[in-house]
């Protein structure tokens, strides 16, 4: 596997819409950057996010995720409580090609926060928003900002396709728009 460089990524985008919106890369004074990289592109934050109504929760499951058990808010910023988390979505929905693996990883802006993002593949032939948990690790509440990166998205091409995609498998993620919780 090699990583991708951002020409790759921009062409991709247009010819294919790998990445809708695709947000070209500029200086934006006061806001945390987002769009393309040296090898990758840094995806922002939808308006909508999912809060956790822990006082509702038997216990955090996955195998017995209670969508009732979150409460939904939109708006151009959210604060996370301390020692918690939020759900939020990507604005970009993704179209993974086939001989691509791509890896999310959080951005260095919010880490010196204590926000950590959860890290995780997008699979050969994967589409949808991105639902990623945002994580406030500190002891006091942290914001993040609708319509700004979150995190990084590093692409990555195979020497060969894979023989089973995600398509392939018709995973449950598939094709999700907005915040998908868990599902087993």
């Amino acid at each position: 596997m090699s990583a991708l460089p951002d020409h790759w990524i921009r062409e991709m985008s247009r010819k294919h819409k790998m990445i809708e919106p695709f947000a070209e890369a500029r200086p934006r004074k006061g806001k945390v950057s987002f769009g393309p990289s040296a090898y990758g592109y840094d995806f922002r934050l939808a308006d909508e996010y999912k809060i956790p109504d822990f006082a509702s929760m038997r216990r955090a499951d996955p195998k017995d995720a209670d969508a009732a058990a979150f409460r939904d808010f939109k708006g151009g910023a959210c604060l996370i409580p301390p020692n918690s988390f939020v759900l939020g979505r990507s604005l970009e929905y993704f179209r993974i090609p086939r001989d691509v693996l791509v890896l999310c990883q959080g951005k260095s802006t919010y880490a010196r926060c204590g926000v950590v993002i959860n890290v995780t593949p997008l699979e050969p032939e994967w589409e949808g928003h991105l639902t990623v948990a945002i994580v406030n690790s500190s002891p006091v509440p942290a914001k993040v900002y609708s319509g700004e990166g979150i995190a990084q998205l590093v692409f990555f091409r195979a020497e060969c396709e894979c023989a089973v995609s995600y398509a392939d498998k018709k995973g449950k993620y598939q094709a999700q728009k907005g915040i998908v919780t868990s599902r087993v």
